[in-house]
């Protein structure tokens, strides 16, 4: 079994593996549908094992980080479908790893609710009342953190704040925090791209 590694170290290996993995040059079209010189997939690394591996401890430690500095707990995390899912998952392995009794659970939250079953907007392990912290993997406009957040206090829980993987440092931060919830970020587009000109 791998031992946890310090977190200087996983961040230093999540960030190399991020440039490897994730970060395309070109001509894209954004889901906020802004257009960019460049593309972070970052499904390609929290998809892969090792890289689930390293966001889940960097994310805890981000996360954990910043509750222990509000002297506050949460019972979960999660976020809108798909980016935030595996990272939300890794980040409650962690947890369970570092610390069986401080683990969180993870959840998901859809961008529609099902159409059958129970109808759910949110699945996984969470209830009306739980105190949560909402993940997303990268934040251009933070529409769908926001959307995110909406749907946790819809569905009766306390959100803490939000912790991103990546910011693209275009706005998203701060529209997150103009709602009133700060937003931890683990990379920016700067770190990742210290070479491209800035926006």
């Amino acid at each position: 079994m791998l031992d946890l590694p310090d977190f200087k170290t996983a961040k230093s290996e999540l960030l190399a593996l991020l440039r490897a993995l994730s970060v395309f040059t070109g001509d894209f079209t954004l889901a906020s549908g802004a257009r960019s010189n460049y593309y972070i997939d970052c499904r390609l690394t929290t998809l892969d094992a090792k890289g689930a591996w390293l966001v889940g401890n960097v994310m805890r430690h981000l996360i954990f980080e910043e509750l222990n500095a509000r002297k506050a707990s949460i019972d979960a995390v999660g976020g809108l479908t798909m980016g935030a899912d595996p990272i939300a998952l890794a980040v409650s392995l962690a947890s369970y790893l570092h610390d069986p009794k401080s683990a969180v659970s993870s959840f998901v939250v859809r961008k529609a609710p099902k159409a059958h079953g129970q109808t759910k907007l949110i699945e996984g392990r969470f209830k009306a009342g739980d105190h949560v912290v909402v993940i997303d993997d990268v934040i251009t406009t933070g529409e769908s953190t926001i959307k995110a957040i909406e749907a946790v206090l819809q569905a009766g829980g306390i959100v803490e704040f939000a912790a991103v993987l990546v910011d693209r440092e275009q706005g998203g931060r701060q529209n997150i925090e103009a709602k009133g919830y700060k937003a931890v970020t683990a990379f920016t587009r700067t770190e990742l791209l210290p070479n491209l000109p800035p926006l």
